[in-house]
Parts: structure tokens; C-alpha cells; sequence
């Protein structure tokens, strides 16, 4: 009987945006066309970036990188979310639920060490624009975006693996349109307090170090334009807004929802849909 108790569940059921059919049926089209315009804005960009000779710089082969996750991150949800908006009963595998967790964590890992990247690479044609093409080669700049790639591997893997073991034998129900953790793991059947403590640690040291990598970036990158104010760094700043707005938006949403001692579930869907897909939407707006 214990060992039966302690079964993994096969599915979980999810409560989705909200209750009214009439509202699910109303929000269909909207979010049809903010995905196909997310697929669309993102992979154009990239395809225009590997098309066009002139655009083949470092700067914009770290923008199609930005471009291919947040078309990436974008698609880990938002189809599921799309299709479930036309169905009564939400339902999701459990290891539909386990892809999602660690797909959503390998993104937005790799993005947030992305951002650093593009950071760096505009502090040094601000800061050290004579000795730019020696520092941000070819070379260095495709291992950068491999470490971004790599850090968003380890740390989803990390979140799967501290999650897939725990035991489900009562409640499946997920109040969400997908799998996040802090809900999944609120069914389960042990406690997860030190779980939930370790899982914070992970996601909170990234998340974390990069905002701070990325605030003393901009911080230095402003400090030198207004102490040697020239032409040139004038005309890199101008650069600088638009990865401004990103971070924002991207790490605003992010922070509130792991870091608020309050869970206010509307508040929490409306932050996880603004950045799970409108952030993506955003992003090849705000850089084109």
C-alpha cells in the first residue's frame, strides 16, 4: 500500500489561464497571432542576420543567438497553452511536465548568460574600442555563446534532476497553463521545504550573478561615455537602450516570481505569460 501511495502519478491536470470557456475561446486568437508573430519576428531576424554579408559582426551573430532562444523559449509553452485554450480537460504527461521544466530552465539559463555576453561585448566597443576586434574575436565570441549554451544545459539539468525523483500520490492538479516548479512541487508527497531551499539556491546564484555582471556592466559603460565623452562611444551607447529595455523585462518578471514571499496566482500568470511569450515578442522588436 505505501509503495502504491508513492507511485508517479502519469499526468497532472492543469487549471490553465482561467475558468470561463467564453474568456479561453476569447483569448485563442490573440494568442495565435502573439506566437506566430513571435515564430516569424525571431527567425526572420536570424535569417536576415546569416543572409545579409553586412550584418555578419559579432554584435549581430550574439543578437540571432538571442533571437533563436527566445523563438526556443517561446515554444516550450506557449503551443500547449494555445491548444489547451480549445480543450475542457488540461491534461499533461509526466514527462511532458519534466520537458517542460527542463526546456523552460534551459532557455532561460542560456539567455540570462547571453545577455552577459552582449554586456561584455558592448562594454568593450564603448570602453575599449581600439583594442575591440583583438578582444571580441571570432573565436572568443562563439565560445562565449557555447558557455551560454552550455550553463542553460547544466543548470535545467540540475532543476530535472533535483525534481524528477519526487514522490506524487495525491493532488495533480497544477493551478497554471504549464509546469513550474514551486507548483509541482507543492504535490508532492514529502516535504519539500529543503528541496524548494535548494532549488531557489540554484536558480537565485544565476540569475543573481548575472544581474549583477550585467548592472556593473552598464554602470562602467555609462561612467566612461560621460568621463570621456567622444563621438564614438556616443555612437555605441546608442547601442546600449535598446539591451537596457531587455534586461528588464526579461529579469523583472523572473526575480518577482522566485523572490516574492507572496504567491498572488493571477499575478503570478500574468508575470509568467509576459515572460514566456511576450518578452520574445519583444525582443527582435526592440533590437531591430
Amino acid at each position: 500500500m505505501e509503495e502504491a501511495n508513492h507511485s508517479v502519478v502519469s499526468e497532472f491536470i492543469l487549471q490553465g489561464l482561467c475558468n470561463s470557456k467564453e474568456l479561453q475561446i476569447f483569448l485563442l486568437l490573440p494568442f495565435s497571432i502573439l506566437y506566430l508573430m513571435t515564430v516569424v519576428g525571431n527567425l526572420l531576424v536570424v535569417i536576415l542576420i546569416i543572409t545579409d554579408h553586412y550584418l555578419h559582426s559579432l554584435m549581430y551573430f550574439l543578437l540571432a543567438n538571442l533571437s533563436f532562444i527566445d523563438f526556443c523559449l517561446s515554444s516550450v509553452t506557449t503551443p500547449k497553452l494555445i491548444t489547451d485554450l480549445t480543450k475542457e480537460n488540461k491534461t499533461i504527461s509526466f514527462r511532458g511536465c519534466m520537458s517542460q521544466i527542463f526546456f523552460a530552465h534551459f532557455f532561460v539559463g542560456g539567455e540570462m548568460v547571453l545577455l552577459v555576453t552582449m554586456a561584455y561585448d558592448r562594454y568593450v566597443a564603448i570602453c575599449r574600442p581600439l583594442h575591440y576586434t583583438s578582444i571580441m574575436d571570432r573565436q572568443k565570441c562563439i565560445l562565449l555563446v557555447l558557455i551560454s549554451w552550455i550553463t542553460g544545459f547544466v543548470h535545467g539539468i540540475s532543476q530535472l534532476i533535483l525534481i524528477f525523483e519526487l514522490p506524487f500520490c495525491g493532488p495533480r492538479v497544477i493551478d497554471s497553463f504549464f509546469c513550474d516548479i514551486p507548483l509541482v512541487m507543492k504535490l508532492a508527497c514529502i516535504n519539500t521545504d529543503t528541496l524548494g531551499i535548494m532549488i531557489n539556491a540554484d536558480s537565485g546564484i544565476l540569475a543573481t550573478t548575472c544581474f549583477l555582471l550585467l548592472l556593473i556592466s552598464y554602470i562602467y559603460i555609462l561612467l566612461t561615455v560621460q568621463l570621456h565623452a567622444k563621438d564614438g562611444s556616443s555612437k555605441a551607447l546608442s547601442t546600449c537602450p535598446s539591451h537596457i529595455i531587455v534586461v528588464v523585462l526579461f529579469f523583472g518578471p523572473v526575480i518577482f516570481i522566485y523572490l516574492s514571499p507572496v504567491s498572488i496566482t493571477w499575478l503570478d500568470k500574468f508575470l509568467a505569460v509576459f515572460y514566456s511569450v511576450i518578452t520574445p515578442l519583444l525582443n527582435p522588436a526592440i533590437y531591430t
